[in-house]
């Protein structure tokens, strides 16, 4: 066999294997082949590995939406006791996407805050990219996200709250500068003891589907925080 046909041979084995995964690829036969060829190469393993990765996690929130508060905001947050938050999104420092999720607060002894997306909560328009009912969280070991740190030395708690209304928390430290990907198994959350809904099962099981999360800068502190790309991470 010619190299020629050698060459087209497997330019179409290629080709199909890509029509098979629901790209439509023409590849012109001529001037420049071999290096339409190597590109073409190159993109389908690229593909190869992108699907590989998207495989490993499940996206849940990217901030993406207008950030807003109220009734019929996509963020539910606010404070008490003294201290005071903000939320909105950022454009200058963001991880993915066109922005982040900025927490601005001011975090007093006594008080505090909250910043929650997720199901249930008091703001209609907090949902999630995908709906907890819609997950196997049997195949899942851990939820993550990224977080922008000016190394402050502020503890962040990160709350999800459970099937059953009970809230779980994990402490975060800002002890870095720039974006950090935090990943936290679920076997690593401890139920909150300061405080929870009063209709929560209050069990002391982790019960799944989480149906929400949220964001509490602790006293005493003040400062700017971000966040970005929330996710589910899956046992491997």
């Amino acid at each position: 066999m010619d190299r020629r046909r050698l060459k087209n041979r497997v330019v179409k084995k290629i080709t199909n294997f890509a029509l098979r995964c629901g790209i439509l690829i023409k590849v012109f036969l001529k001037g420049g082949t071999m290096k339409i060829f190597c590109l073409f190469i190159i993109f389908v393993l690229s593909l190869t590995v992108y699907s590989y990765a998207q495989e490993d996690a499940i996206l849940i929130d990217d901030f993406e939406n207008p950030i807003s508060g109220g009734p019929e905001g996509t963020v539910d947050y606010g404070a008490g006791g003294g201290s005071s938050v903000t939320v909105k999104g950022s454009t200058d420092i963001k991880k993915c996407g066109n922005q982040s999720l900025e927490i601005t607060y001011d975090a007093v002894p006594g008080g505090y805050m909250w910043a929650a997306r997720g199901s249930d909560l008091d703001a209609k328009n907090t949902g999630w990219l995908v709906a907890p009912e819609a997950v196997d969280w049997t195949k899942l070991y851990a939820i993550s996200f990224y977080m922008y740190g000016s190394n402050s030395k502020a503890n962040i708690a990160f709350d999800i709250k459970d099937n059953g209304k009970e809230i779980w928390r994990f402490m975060v430290e800002d002890n870095f500068t720039g974006w950090k990907k935090v990943i936290i198994p679920f076997n690593d959350f401890f139920v909150r003891s300061d405080w929870q809904p009063d209709n929560a099962d209050k069990n002391s099981n982790l019960d799944f589907p989480i149906r929400s999360f949220q964001f509490e800068p602790r006293p005493e502190a003040k400062g700017t925080v971000y966040f970005d790309c929330a996710e589910l991470i899956k046992a491997k």
